[in-house]
């Protein structure tokens, strides 16, 4: 046991070791107070690799014959093995898990702030369905489509079916993803029952969806926003970016913000505060910049709220959504939301230099010098392109003519 202990260290570690461990034998027990059995099995326990807790993943698995493994067959069957694998103790943690013990957040329930789900009644969706599918079979047009198999389906039917049923979960989901509720609304979430178009050229596909790439320069005038309204209920628009903040990192800054807005007419609205365009700071990066429909329930009095045009100044613009929404969340609930990234282009320039009138931020990163150790006259064992290290350097190099 100790002749497999002091193996893999060096002679010279190796004398020494052996020397420490005799005089520790030699010595009574009281003296060290352990007897003299512990010490041997603590100089044998410190080389030793300790084993795993359990057994490895895919530990039973023979990867040299694959294909005597057995077949899923069927997604169905697949999806029924991999929920029974995820719902089985294990004695590792995966990522995700240890992420969410260092959050001491994330046993904490998030309050959902949005608009109720109104589902319509099972049974008229049966109905409707059972009127649909007996529609389509007594077409002769779409019989013939189908055995031809030239049949169309409408896009715009299939976006319209997905805003209807699974799109504001999916847009939640993707929120979530970006980190759009835990930078705006902390402990918060909800789902978009609003569908929110925004396009900034409508000659162009310079369109909002959901996290997709814009330039500054596309987004460089305030855009045509559209929904769905009921006639005589009010809105409030929102454009705001989490990641542009120069001086405080929870901070945001403020870029459009429209209150009483009647119906759909976002032109007709109260306009708080002037569309400003993205300024995203070079070296920094994409950025998130956020679109954000609150219904309100009655017209809302944003004295306090408004910045007097044509606001300029970056301290007046700075934000927070947190706070505006609790200090109006009984007079409005958040219902539509859509974002896009953006990163430094030319026209950031212009914006800080004519709009802002300051000093452009710029972000750097200082790369250190390349370390390379002295060099050696006679280097043995080294690459051809050795010298190639020491070429442009001042010190004196040998074998460079």
């Amino acid at each position: 046991m100790l002749q497999f202990a002091f193996f893999v260290i060096s002679p010279l570690a190796t004398k020494m070791a052996l020397r420490m461990v005799f005089s520790s034998v030699l010595r009574t027990g009281t003296d060290i107070g352990v007897s003299n059995a512990k010490t041997f099995g603590t100089a044998a326990i410190l080389c030793r690799r300790s084993a795993p807790l359990g057994p490895m993943p895919n530990e039973d698995i023979d990867y040299k014959n694959l294909e005597s493994l057995e077949k899923y067959r069927s997604y169905t069957r697949y999806l029924k093995k991999a929920e029974e694998a995820k719902n089985t103790p294990a004695w590792w943690k995966t990522y995700r898990q240890y992420q969410e013990q260092e959050d001491l957040g994330h046993d904490v329930e998030r309050v959902n702030i949005g608009l109720p789900h109104c589902r319509p009644s099972r049974v008229k969706e049966a109905r409707e369905r059972k009127r649909v599918v007996k529609e389509n079979r007594r077409s002769i047009e779409l019989e013939r489509a189908t055995r031809l198999r030239t049949f169309k389906i409408s896009l715009d039917r299939v976006q319209a079916g997905w805003e209807e049923t699974s799109g504001p979960y999916h847009v939640q989901r993707l929120a979530d993803h970006y980190g759009i509720f835990k930078d705006l609304f902390p402990m918060a979430y909800f789902y978009p029952r609003t569908t929110l178009c925004v396009s900034y050229d409508q000659d162009s596909p310079a369109q909002v969806h959901y996290g997709n790439h814009l330039t500054p320069t596309e987004a460089a005038v305030a855009p045509q926003v559209s929904f769905e309204a009921e006639e005589g209920s009010m809105w409030t628009l929102l454009l705001t970016s989490p990641d542009e903040h120069l001086l405080d990192s929870e901070g945001e800054y403020v870029h459009w913000l429209v209150g009483n807005i009647p119906g759909g007419a976002v032109m007709s609205g109260e306009e708080l505060c002037q569309y400003l365009a993205p300024i995203p700071a070079k070296g920094t990066g994409f950025h998130r910049f956020v679109y954000i429909l609150f219904r309100q329930e009655g017209t809302i009095d944003f004295h306090e709220d408004i910045r007097p045009p044509p606001c300029v100044s970056l301290s007046e613009r700075s934000f927070k959504t947190v706070e505006f929404y609790r200090k109006h969340q009984d007079s409005m609930t958040p219902a539509g939301l859509s974002f896009f990234q953006s990163q430094w282009d030319q026209s950031v320039t212009n914006t800080f230099h004519n709009t802002l009138d300051m000093k452009e931020p710029v972000f750097e990163f200082e790369r250190p010098p390349v370390y390379h150790p002295p060099q050696v006259k006679y280097p043995h064992g080294q690459p051809l392109r050795y010298l190639d290290r020491y070429r442009d350097g001042q010190e004196h190099t040998y074998g460079i003519y």
